[in-house]
């Protein structure tokens, strides 16, 4: 959220340049990066049709390290899935009871010790193999059909430098979702805040009275916040504070939240309690012992998709034709769609079919992937049938 770079990191750039690579081996020919390290490409279609865009993130979340990555590909049988039997580390029904459902599918995992990184890997290769299918078959028709790949998604900055008007897409969905089904117009209202505690430090055996320890005044503040306003007590629509990192030493301690809320009225009233009980640490403590930076990351896409409702019909047709049931949620989280929305694209967001992201435990069923691009191809038709 507080990288002062696009990308924030050198190594999306390379993930990046081998994307263009593929696109333009498929025959994706105008594909390339820009110097922010956006990916951008066009699947050729009809003239005079609506232009359609397809949108996935290239970055993983930082939650959990994404590097060594051993992916493998199990069957569901009747009982739990194995990821490591070495570490002991189980995928198991008891605790994730969509693995009934499962029972026979592959599903792609890790070996429990890193992130997979369907999110959103897993957008970006189902939007390529609808892309491929299209360009392998010319005869179909349909619109144009821009793609747009993002850095930064999982730091709130994914929309930071994206050209909406050079992009030229008359509506969008980026591809972000989680299980098959899922359909969401709706987000959270999202801000990251950063409490910097400046301590005293003192040797422990002359402290009395001089010590001011940052990190104990930084536990003081979480004590603060609504103990129930936390994302392991809250569900559905309601919102939280989310303490998101703490490091630091007695002298000085920082403090990352990220704060949540689908009303836009209380995610106001959220901030302003945040800053009110960093206020409250420099009366106590003295000025300048706390400082609070908040910044908002995204808002809540409601209100700028509404008057397009038609792309969220054409969703569920377009799933219910694939034989899926769709299931319209509202985003506990947020996509680089809700500010694209905000930036003059109407841009709700689909699934990828895959469960527990941001965790050891993410998987992704083979088939709900396979269906998701079925899901993507009959959109791209049934869009390019609208009045442009």
């Amino acid at each position: 959220e507080f990288s002062e770079t696009c990308p924030s990191t050198d190594k999306q750039k390379i993930f990046a340049r081998s994307l263009v690579e593929e696109m333009q081996a498929m025959g994706i020919t105008d594909a390339y990066m820009d110097g922010d390290g956006y990916v951008y490409g066009t699947v050729p279609g009809d003239p005079g049709k609506p232009v359609i865009g397809l949108i996935a993130h290239m970055d993983t979340s930082p939650a959990l390290s994404g590097t060594g990555i051993r992916p493998q590909i199990v069957r569901v049988a009747d009982g739990d899935v194995c990821l490591n039997r070495e570490l002991d580390i189980w995928l198991r029904r008891e605790e994730f009871p969509f693995l009934k459902e499962l029972c026979g599918q592959d599903l792609v995992v890790t070996d429990g010790t890193t992130l997979l990184g369907a999110d959103d890997k897993a957008g970006i290769a189902e939007i390529l193999t609808m892309a491929e299918y299209f360009l392998s078959h010319p005869e179909i028709p349909h619109g144009k059909i821009r793609i747009g790949f993002t850095p930064d998604e999982e730091i709130g900055r994914g929309a930071d430098f994206f050209p909406v008007a050079a992009f030229g897409a008359d509506a969008a969905y980026t591809v972000d979702g989680g299980a098959l089904g899922e359909l969401e117009y709706e987000n959270f209202n999202a801000a990251t805040a950063r409490l910097t505690i400046r301590g005293a430090s003192i040797h422990p055996g002359s402290a009395r009275g001089k010590m001011k320890n940052a990190l104990l005044i930084g536990m003081e503040f979480q004590s603060l916040l609504p103990a129930f306003e936390n994302p392991a007590y809250t569900e559905g629509y309601e919102g939280f504070y989310h303490l998101d990192q703490m490091k630091g030493m007695v002298e000085e301690a920082t403090l990352t939240y990220l704060i949540r809320d689908h009303d836009r009225e209380k995610f106001e009233q959220k901030k302003e309690f945040f800053a009110a009980a960093c206020e409250f640490l420099n009366r106590k403590y003295g000025p300048g012992t706390a400082l609070a930076d908040i910044r908002d990351s995204y808002y809540n896409m409601k209100e700028k998709i509404e008057p397009f409702y038609f792309l969220i019909d054409l969703a569920m047709k377009a799933m219910r034709e694939t034989g899926v049931e769709p299931a319209v949620t509202p985003i506990r989280g947020g996509t680089d769609g809700a500010r694209l929305s905000y930036m003059g694209l109407p841009c709700p967001n689909l699934c990828t079919g895959g469960y527990n992201y941001h965790g050891r435990y993410e998987c992704i069923p083979v088939a709900a992937m396979e269906k998701t691009v079925e899901i993507l191809k009959r959109i791209a038709v049934r869009f390019s049938e609208l009045t442009p």
